[in-house]
């Protein structure tokens, strides 16, 4: 059984090749019943962000990694190979440490963001919803929980407020610098939407509007952080108000069109509008950038607001490379032992039912012979003693004929209860 991780993220391909292969959590589950339907994995889990799509499997044969990635063409409606430029993989301890990297954020567009953490759990959780996490995923993800943990406490990789939604905002001061006298207008309720509306709160920002498809979840978030909600079919009688607009729902589809925002700037009288999408797939349509008083930016603009905040955590991130480095080759020590074990250990074991079967047969057949009971039990823990210990006897003799001491030294530790009897 071969491990396998592949995907996208922020560092391989652009928004519109991330957002055609983005994953809803109701898509996720057809595609891991497809994956499984299909006979290509025993174990999967999907994750999809704005910054990546990646899975994790096991695959049922070692050759199958190419049909896998011809099937996430298939199930996306996509041309052959139209992904294999900005597709990675990794296999074995690769994937372990690929995985641990992951969801310790330190393959995030953001080092060290603690979201992706959550967001991994979240994907766990959905796959064993989809019965897709058995024995060595499970194994596999309590280790990574374990490690992450680990990564948290014992280095400073998340010690700095610094996230996509940080970046958003800090981009919207640098644009507008005082944000007192702004209105800012948020599409979704979502934990981004939450982060972004938060450091806008603690950035002074004069109003906010928090637009989402479930008018509850929004009357929370704004209830929580003093902002006002509307549904999202109330977005064209707000639009002219607000001076920042920040997306991310979960739409698979854009929530704000060109046509709505002309009439919006004309009721500015062309004030200009700033807005950041950090939704994958995009919330704003990218023809929206045409017009002369919209600045839109998408989560890949952000990437020179996030580098300068990388530096801070690079020597964390060095620390946690280590830990990551000793966890990932201890998880695949113990993961190829059981593959080499279990095998044994189900031989073994049905090697000594087959002979106790056959013993049992003989003793119950004189029984009804009528054999002495007393006798026919004794003849049982004979025979089941004579036949359990023969092979491993013979083989101990011939290694001590052999001089093979070492083979000796595992018996001692394998067959009796305590090995310095001997």
């Amino acid at each position: 059984m071969k491990l396998l991780s592949f995907g996208v993220n922020h560092e391989t391909a652009p928004v519109n090749i991330r957002e055609t292969v983005s994953f809803s959590s109701e898509r996720a589950l057809s595609a891991i019943d497809e994956l499984k339907n299909q006979q290509l994995v025993s174990e999967c889990i999907i994750l999809s962000t704005c910054n990546r799509t990646e899975i994790y499997c096991t695959l049922r044969a070692s050759d199958q990694a190419q049909a896998v990635f011809k099937w996430l063409h298939d199930f996306f409606d996509l041309p052959a190979n139209t992904l294999m430029p900005y597709l990675y993989s990794h296999q074995g301890l690769d994937s372990v440490k690929h995985i641990m990297r992951v969801a310790s954020g330190l393959n995030s567009l953001v080092l060290g963001e603690p979201q992706i953490f959550g967001q991994i759990k979240e994907a766990y959780n959905l796959a064993h919803k989809a019965d897709s996490v058995h024995h060595t995923l499970e194994n596999l993800f309590q280790h990574i929980f374990r490690t992450v943990k680990q990564v948290r406490t014992d280095t400073a990789i998340g010690s700095s407020p610094v996230s996509v939604a940080f970046s958003a905002v800090t981009l919207s001061k640098q644009f507008f610098g005082d944000l007192s006298e702004q209105t800012a207008l948020l599409l979704g309720a979502g934990e981004t939407i939450e982060l972004v509306a938060r450091h806008l709160k603690e950035s002074h920002i004069g109003k906010l509007i928090i637009a989402n498809r479930t008018l509850e979840r929004a009357h929370n978030l704004a209830e929580a952080i003093g902002g006002y909600a509307i549904g999202l079919n109330e977005i064209d009688s707000h639009l002219h108000e607000a001076d920042i607009v920040i997306g991310s729902t979960g739409s698979p589809t854009a929530i704000l069109h060109k046509a709505q925002v002309v009439p919006a700037l004309k009721r500015r009288k062309n004030r200009p509008m700033f807005m950041v999408d950090i939704a994958v797939p995009r919330d704003i349509d990218p023809k929206i950038d045409e017009l002369e008083d919209v600045y839109l930016y998408t989560v890949d603009d952000l990437h020179e607001i996030i580098e300068d905040n990388k530096q801070s955590r690079q020597t964390a991130a060095l620390e946690a490379e280590e830990i990551i480095e000793v966890q990932a080759e201890n998880f695949m020590a113990q993961f190829l032992a059981t593959q080499q074990v279990n095998p044994l250990i189900q031989r073994f074991r049905q090697q000594s039912c087959d002979i106790k079967e056959h013993a049992l047969q003989q003793a119950l057949h004189q029984l009804e012979l009528g054999v002495d009971p007393q006798e026919v039990v004794k003849k049982l823990a004979n025979q089941l003693t004579n036949r359990l210990l023969h092979t491993p006897t013979k083989q101990l003799h011939q290694a001590g004929l052999n001089g093979q001491h070492s083979l000796i030294d595992a018996a001692k530790t394998l067959l009796l209860n305590d090995s310095k009897q001997s």
